[in-house]
């Protein structure tokens, strides 16, 4: 018999002892079902006894695993009784980027809902790595945007959940020769020069998404502007740029202009909820649920068939799985 438990493996356990199902307990605790399955087992050696019966159609608690039950879930509300009386209270500052992100503001909306007892407040970094250091500072809890698109040191130092894969469009002026196309290929942007943020320190990793995405195709990323601070001065430079503006299919509408998805291939931003490593609040459980509930009601992590992202998003996205 061990010294002490860790908690998490009581988690684990009591998760999977109210789904009966890992699967099901996985999901719930957000995490993979090996990583599930790799802590019952841990805590089943760690107590010397099997906690569950397993088969292919069910799983059922041993007569161990019955008594351990209320044990653990007298261990694991005294964690959380202590944690509130620890700062746990304190709202959770969450980094939406800017007010009109569709993705981080439902998120926040929901995790709200699921958590009403808990204050969650919304902050404005506008953009990942401008946010980055303000989450490993203890200054933000959590943001959204391109985990792959960040300095790896800044990486280290941070967790993700993938939340949605966010087909990109283009933002034209209203008589642009390609406005009148109901979508746009990428091929029909060849000689275009457009804006994606370059000189921006705040949002580096869109600037790079924007590289990877024009590699090769003729299509160029517009010099830096003066960089604006906020919605109305943002409009107005571009305005005065007339350039088309690299977006999301729910980028906000400009004055003027008009949005286009863009297709063949269908690129793809891979938006994650970030967070520094080791933030613990109950307020934070209930925006990762929030978080995964959409992606699967909304069917935000499907990728296309014609879809596009970088081998390295790619990469890191299986590597959470």
């Amino acid at each position: 018999m061990p010294a002490d438990l860790d908690p998490r493996l009581l988690r684990a356990f009591l998760a999977v002892a109210e789904e009966l199902h890992f699967t099901r307990a996985a999901a719930r605790l957000h995490v993979a079902q090996q990583v599930l399955s790799r802590d019952v087992r841990r805590l089943e050696r760690e107590l010397g006894t099997d906690l569950f019966v397993r088969t292919t159609r069910q799983v059922t608690p041993t007569a161990d695993g019955e008594r351990l039950v209320p044990y653990a879930r007298e261990v694991l509300q005294a964690q959380d009784a202590l944690l509130s009386a620890f700062g746990q209270a304190r709202p959770l500052l969450v980094d939406l980027n800017f007010p009109d992100q569709v993705t981080a503001r439902r998120v926040l909306y929901l995790a709200r809902e699921l958590a009403p007892q808990y204050e969650l407040m919304a902050r404005y970094e506008s953009g990942l790595t401008g946010a980055a250091g303000e989450l490993l500072a203890g200054r933000l809890d959590a943001s959204f945007g391109r985990f792959a698109g960040l300095d790896p040191a800044l990486r280290a130092g941070l967790d993700h959940q993938p939340v949605r894969y966010e087909p990109m469009a283009v933002v034209l002026p209203e008589d642009h020769r390609l406005a009148a196309l109901p979508r746009v290929p990428l091929a029909a942007l060849a000689g275009e020069s457009v804006y994606a943020g370059a000189g921006n320190p705040r949002t580096p990793e869109w600037t790079d998404l924007a590289r990877l995405l024009f590699e090769g195709r003729g299509i160029e990323i517009a010099p830096p502007v003066p960089l604006a601070v906020g919605d109305e001065e943002f409009r107005r430079i571009m305005a005065k740029t007339r350039k088309p503006i690299l977006a999301v299919v729910d980028f906000p509408a400009m004055p003027g202009t008009v949005l286009r998805p863009l297709i063949e291939p269908v690129p793809l931003s891979p938006v994650s909820l970030v967070w520094r490593k080791g933030l613990v609040h109950r307020g934070f459980d209930a925006l990762r649920r929030a978080a995964a509930q959409l992606s699967a009601e909304e069917g935000w992590l499907r990728k296309p068939v014609d879809g596009w992202f970088p081998a390295i998003d790619s990469s890191l996205i299986r590597g959470h799985n």
